[in-house]
């Protein structure tokens, strides 16, 4: 008898990492945890799935997924800011080489906030909060309970909901790295 086993399926497609977005008080903060996995294994605990793209770095984006995928879309995002969201997830729906690819981005500017997916999704957050990776969710919940409080930035929000993630995701580690648009930036 034959047997093996298969990783446990992923029908979103997010794969070990956590981003968050936060849009609050005309300020945008853009977290990512800098943890790589292969299997159940950390190689990495440091890696950077959170850039300034664009003239002047006005436009944050980040990635969860394959990272040679995320690469490959982040360039591609590059390249076509103009009309960049909606051409993107267009050329990734219907370009053979990019339909394969797998991974999810978050991207943002000074006023607005989006989740690209590989189904041709451009998603715009009603309340100006974006999550994606295997603890998004937790990052996602721990945001819109913080996001209330006075007195808290919108990179307070992000780097305290990425702790919480971080706490129960094991696919998410502490060595979170956060980009600012607006606001004080730091």
């Amino acid at each position: 008898m034959q047997t093996h086993s298969s990783p446990p399926h992923d029908p979103v497609g997010w794969h070990g990492t956590t981003i968050l977005c936060v849009r609050r008080d005309g300020q945008v903060a853009m977290a990512g945890d800098g943890q790589v996995t292969l299997g159940q294994t950390v190689i990495k605990g440091n890696a950077r799935k959170v850039r300034r793209i664009g003239p002047k770095g006005a436009i944050l984006a980040g990635f969860a997924g394959a990272t040679a995928d995320a690469f490959t879309l982040l360039e591609r995002l590059e390249a076509k800011l103009e009309r960049a969201c909606v051409d993107l997830a267009k050329d990734w729906r219907t370009d053979r080489y990019l339909r394969r690819l797998e991974a999810m981005m978050a991207v943002a500017d000074a006023t607005r906030s989006f989740t690209l997916t590989g189904n041709g999704d451009v998603l715009e957050p009603e309340d100006g909060i974006i999550a994606i990776g295997s603890g998004g969710n937790y990052a996602l919940s721990a945001a819109r309970a913080l996001i209330d409080i006075e007195g808290l930035s919108a990179e307070d929000v992000a780097r305290r909901a990425m702790k919480i993630a971080g706490d129960i995701c094991v696919y998410t580690n502490h060595a979170v790295r956060v980009e600012t648009l607006g606001g004080e930036e730091s």
